[in-house]
């Protein structure tokens, strides 16, 4: 039997992964200006102006006003953003407003979203060939049969 003080400890490779909560939030009374560079995940509430470094994820809530060049791994606004973002995935809920260029590999926009501005997608995906298409080749029908008489016929004398 194991004793209280004496709890199993799993070895930190095989430990259940459990999803980061957001470590940083600027609430919406907040005004920063500046640059944010963090491992975790940020929510922003208020107002940022600047330049923001995420490797987690960023949420831009609905209160938010960002100015700012934005690197992050997936992105959620339902604020306002002015500014280019590149990300993993980006995503522009029915509030959120966007002026700037994306760059990402995947892009959510909600009906309602407003984005203005160029999507550059990651990955080197060819575009389809337009060919015009191709004619029906007729079936392989024997050609109509001709009788041939292969008998011969005597010749006529003069």
């Amino acid at each position: 039997m194991l004793s209280r003080d004496k709890q199993p400890k799993v070895p930190p490779s095989t430990a259940p992964q459990v999803p980061r909560a957001i470590e940083t939030i600027i609430g919406p009374n907040a005004y920063f200006k500046g640059d944010i560079q963090s491992d975790g995940n940020i929510r922003i509430d208020g107002i940022f102006e600047g330049h923001i470094d995420v490797a987690g994820n960023l949420v831009i809530w609905e209160t938010a006003k960002v100015i700012a060049e934005i690197s992050a791994n997936n992105i959620s606004i339902s604020g306002a953003v002015k500014g280019n973002i590149t990300g993993n995935r980006v995503e522009i809920l029915r509030s959120g407003r966007v002026w700037g260029d994306l760059t990402v590999k995947s892009l959510i926009l909600e009906e309602g979203a407003y984005f203005r501005g160029q999507t550059m997608m990651h990955g080197e995906i060819e575009p389809p060939l337009i060919e015009p298409p191709k004619k029906a080749q007729p079936q392989n029908k024997p050609a109509p049969s001709t009788i041939v008489d292969v008998e011969a016929k005597p010749v006529e004398e003069r």
